[in-house]
């Protein structure tokens, strides 16, 4: 198989994934919905190259997150479908790091984007 041929079928592999957690997941969905929101303030304020990088990041980091956990989230299941103690710690600890994710990024999100909602809030 060629190079090119092998890197299209893991492409292919990694949008079934994603495409996968969008229809199972409504947690992924929020979050898409969200970051979505955020890359459309991006365009909106005249944010900073840094910025935009930064929020760009951001959501990239926490549509990741959320894809580690639901594929935790399937093994786990697999691996033991009745509730056991470890399976119950994994999947907790793997939750707790998408919301620490998720909070840091809306800390960031918010010292960016509230000195640029104030100013146009201000002259509307």
């Amino acid at each position: 198989m060629t190079l090119v041929k092998s890197f299209l079928r893991s492409l292919r592999h990694a949008f079934a994934g994603i495409v996968y957690a969008f229809r199972e997941e409504r947690n992924f969905q929020i979050e898409l919905v969200l970051g979505l929101a955020a890359l459309g303030l991006t365009f909106f304020f005249p944010l900073s190259p840094a910025e935009r990088s930064i929020i760009f990041l951001l959501i990239g980091f926490i549509l990741t997150l959320e894809l580690v956990n639901t594929a935790f989230e399937r093994l786990l299941d697999l691996l033991k479908p009745r509730v056991h103690p470890y399976v119950k710690v994994v999947k907790d600890v793997v939750a707790g790091a998408v919301l620490i994710g998720s909070v840091a990024a809306l800390l960031v999100g918010a010292f960016i984007f509230l000195p640029y909602l104030m100013t146009w809030a201000m002259y509307q």
